[in-house]
């Protein structure tokens, strides 16, 4: 249980000793309180319904998850002194894509989720005129409806009544961080952040501004843009009728980029893998911008650094499907006790491309399977398959991250941080530790998305002096050693391989 919140002092000034930090992901939103000394002392979260309009097409109602924030926040800051309140971080899933009205502040239509594939044929489309290219070498992106750039395009288009509107000038675009800061701060400021900007394909990494010939190329007036600053920043402050007292808004950053800020990877070769929704993994590659040759991404990091990201659509999706969809689970927290009672299972792969194949496969229309099923395989031979698939992904990732790490020069990958839902069960994290051959630690703050983006507001508010504060309090909950034999780990990972050649 999380420890309550000191009581004020009779008769003294408080001193500015709590963060408020606003992780708002794909499956749920979520505030956390964290003290002076980074620790988490309150937390609510809400879920967040997911929407499926066609095969493929994933969505979020904005007015839901503007209500899921206030609730949580409300939650957390109930009985607190606000005037102990220093600052506010927001982290919030990225790609995901929606445009509003600035005069009313309402949503044009339903957000459209990173995990969506409607850009798909448009993505088709541009490689065949050779764009990917050129495109990769701006952005440090691919050519693939996962980004905003395609999103965006369809909402201009199909959106009823856009092409009436004078040039769009009354019309805002955003990613969910950008729709959370204008609605606490009642339409005052229209911001991103560089991290998100670097996620929706129309930003280039170099220059570091939205880039003339990408707008031109989908379509988007620059007008309805927002303002990108650096994560650690001033994004105005909340409304004082929101939360009873104006907080200012000093972080904000991608789930993944405040998970590796969390994580303190602050060194060049510094990496992390957040196992949430999907599983993304982030090595720091300084202040050179990097240049993937292993179909890996380039993406921009807080305080002017860069990463090469590697991303897996399904991770923690695939539990939730396991429980909900197929019925193998009551309870996520199950999937361990039935990995252990799992027979060897030879040859027993899932592959679970349910929204296509991300990095570094690149195959949006690929489909999920189950392979290899025998008669004597049940429900904990399938749930240790599906939990080694994202292993399998995760190497997948740091066989071409190393690849691209040794070209630029980079140290080699010794240690993996780790962080997520999924980490809490420990059979997974040594798994994890014996199929990628890399030592696993986990830290005792695992809500690192949250925690990250606290740390960036707390610098900007003085709470914290600067990265060595923060990589300081950085503590281990558990290590995870490989015990498996490199040739019993290499042979699973060629049927891995195999598996995912056969699937469509």
């Amino acid at each position: 249980m999380l420890a309550q919140v000191p009581e004020k002092v009779c008769g003294s000034a408080m001193p500015k000793t709590h963060l408020l930090a606003i992780d708002q992901g794909t499956t749920s939103t979520r505030a956390i309180l964290f003290d002076a000394e980074a620790r988490p002392i309150r937390s609510h979260a809400a879920p967040l319904r997911q929407i499926y309009p066609a095969n493929g097409w994933v969505e979020h109602d904005p007015g839901e998850i503007w209500r899921a924030v206030l609730e949580c926040c409300r939650a957390v800051l109930k009985g607190v002194e606000m005037d102990t309140v220093a600052a506010l971080g927001i982290t919030n899933q990225r790609e995901t894509s929606l445009i509003w009205d600035k005069k009313t502040g309402a949503a044009l239509h339903n957000a459209i989720v990173w995990q969506d594939r409607r850009g798909a044929q448009r993505c088709a489309q541009l490689k065949r005129r050779g764009l990917e290219s050129a495109i990769a070498r701006k952005t440090g992106l691919r050519l693939d409806p996962y980004f905003s750039a395609t999103k965006l395009e369809w909402l201009l288009k199909n959106v009823k009544g856009l092409k009436g509107r004078d040039q769009y000038k009354d019309i805002a675009f955003g990613t969910v961080d950008s729709w959370l800061i204008w609605n606490l701060t009642k339409g005052k400021v229209h911001a991103t952040d560089v991290t998100n900007a670097s996620r929706t394909l129309l930003w280039n990494l170099k220059t570091r501004d939205w880039d003339a010939s990408l707008l031109k190329l989908f379509g988007v007036p620059r007008a309805i843009l927002p303002q990108v600053r650096e994560s650690g920043g001033e994004f105005g402050v909340s409304d004082p009728m929101l939360f009873g007292r104006a907080i200012p808004i000093l972080g904000v950053a991608g789930d993944q980029q405040a998970a590796s800020f969390g994580q303190a990877c602050f060194s060049p070769g510094d990496v992390k893998a957040t196992f949430g929704t999907g599983c993304f993994v982030l090595v720091n590659t300084g202040k050179r911008v990097p240049r993937s040759r292993n179909r890996l991404l380039a993406t921009a990091l807080a305080q002017k650094n860069y990463a090469i990201e590697g991303s897996i659509f399904i991770a923690g999706a695939l539990v939730q499907w396991l429980r909900d969809e197929m019925g193998l689970l009551a309870t996520a927290a199950e999937s361990e006790a039935l990995a252990k009672r799992a027979k060897p299972a030879e040859g027993l792969y899932v592959v679970p491309a349910f929204t296509g194949l991300g990095a570094p496969y690149w195959r949006p229309h690929a489909r999920g399977a189950i392979m290899g099923l025998t008669r004597d395989m049940g429900k904990c031979e399938i749930v240790r398959a599906a939990l080694d698939s994202i292993g399998f992904q995760t190497r997948d990732l740091l066989e071409a991250m190393r690849r691209d790490m040794q070209s630029a020069g980079l140290r080699r990958l010794r240690v993996l941080k780790v962080d997520g839902g999924m980490v809490a069960n420990d059979w997974f994290c040594q798994r994890l530790a014996d199929l990628t051959g890399l030592t696993v630690e986990r830290p005792k703050v695992t809500e690192t998305t949250a925690l990250g983006a606290a740390y960036l507001a707390g610098i900007c508010a003085t709470i914290f002096k600067n990265e060595e504060d923060v990589a300081a309090r950085w503590m281990l909950d558990r290590r995870f050693v490989p015990a498996m034999k490199s040739a019993e780990r290499d042979r699973l990972y060629a049927g891995w391989q195999a598996a995912v050649r056969r699937i469509q």
